[in-house]
C-alpha cells in the first residue's frame, strides 16, 4: 500500500500566508478484506441523539463545549502489521525496495477508525466514564462536585 502527501497552505485574515501544513494519508482504498482488514469500523452519533442532549442543555441551561482533535487518528494502535511503500519524494537512496511498517493509525486506513476508537473508549475507561448501552459513542461521569459531565466520541 502506498501513501499520498496532502498539503495545504494556511492564510491568515489579511490572506497572508501564515503556514504550510502536510499530513501523510495511506491508500486504503488499496486495501483488501480479509487480508489488510477484517472489519469496516465507523461509529457514528446519532443525529438524533446529539440534538435531544442539546435541548436538553438548552433547556437546563448547561454550559455546551465542543473540542474537535484534528490529529486524532495519529494515536490509535494498530493491532494488524500493515506495511506501506516509501513516500514519493521521501525514497531513501540505495533502499528504494524498502517499506514502512506501520505501528500507528494514518488518515486513509480502515483500520484507523477501530483504532481510535479503542484509544478513546480505553481512555474514558480508566478515567471512569460510563458507556451508554445504547449509544456506543456516549460516556457519562459525575465529578467530584457531582456535576455530570457527557462526552460524544
Amino acid at each position: 500500500m502506498g501513501l499520498n502527501g496532502v498539503f495545504k497552505t494556511k492564510l491568515n485574515e489579511r490572506r497572508n500566508i501564515e503556514k504550510y501544513k502536510a499530513r501523510l494519508v495511506a491508500k486504503g482504498y488499496a486495501e483488501q478484506y480479509g487480508i489488510n482488514y477484517t472489519e469496516v469500523f465507523a461509529l457514528v452519533a446519532r443525529l438524533n441523539k446529539v440534538q435531544i442532549l442539546l435541548a436538553l442543555a438548552t433547556h437546563h441551561r448547561w454550559e455546551v463545549f465542543k473540542l474537535d482533535v484534528k490529529s486524532v487518528f495519529l494515536h490509535g494502535e494498530l493491532k494488524e502489521e500493515v506495511y506501506i511503500q516509501q513516500p514519493k519524494g521521501f525514497v531513501k537512496k540505495g533502499q528504494e525496495d524498502k517499506i514502512y511498517r506501520l505501528r500507528k493509525a494514518l488518515y486513509g486506513l480502515k483500520q484507523a477508525l477501530r483504532a481510535r476508537y479503542n484509544r478513546i473508549e480505553a481512555y474514558f475507561a480508566k478515567e471512569n466514564f460510563e458507556k451508554c448501552p445504547s449509544e456506543h459513542t456516549l460516556f457519562t461521569k459525575k465529578n467530584t462536585h457531582n456535576i455530570l459531565i457527557i462526552n460524544f466520541t
